[in-house]
């Protein structure tokens, strides 16, 4: 068990979820590092539960970010782009969920 899954960040503030929401593809979405913190565990065990149970989610719950999406975020979310790529330890592509996902 690595550090980060013994102790996961703290689940995000209330008022902090509204300024995780972005706008992409015309849809309202959040990032999978967000959701996973909203929910108090490791970006990489979220994702891993959501390819268990993708039965009890809406098919367009989750959907990876292209290079097109990422560039479209960057004005949205210059920093947090960075920060996910370069500290949070993350391998491979982000991801990001639908509004489906915002009213779990």
């Amino acid at each position: 068990m690595s550090k980060s899954e013994r102790n996961p960040a703290p689940p995000l503030a209330l008022d902090a979820i509204a300024g995780r929401i972005l706008l992409l593809r015309g849809q309202r979405v959040m990032l999978d590092a967000d959701l996973a913190a909203l929910f108090g565990v490791p970006t990489k065990r979220f994702n891993a539960a959501v390819r268990r149970n993708l039965a009890r989610f809406p098919a367009d719950f989750m959907f990876p970010l292209t290079n097109q999406d990422l560039a479209a975020l960057r004005s949205q979310i210059a920093t947090q782009i960075a920060t996910l790529k370069a500290g949070r330890g993350q391998h491979g592509k982000e991801t990001s969920g639908t509004d489906h996902s915002c009213t779990a």
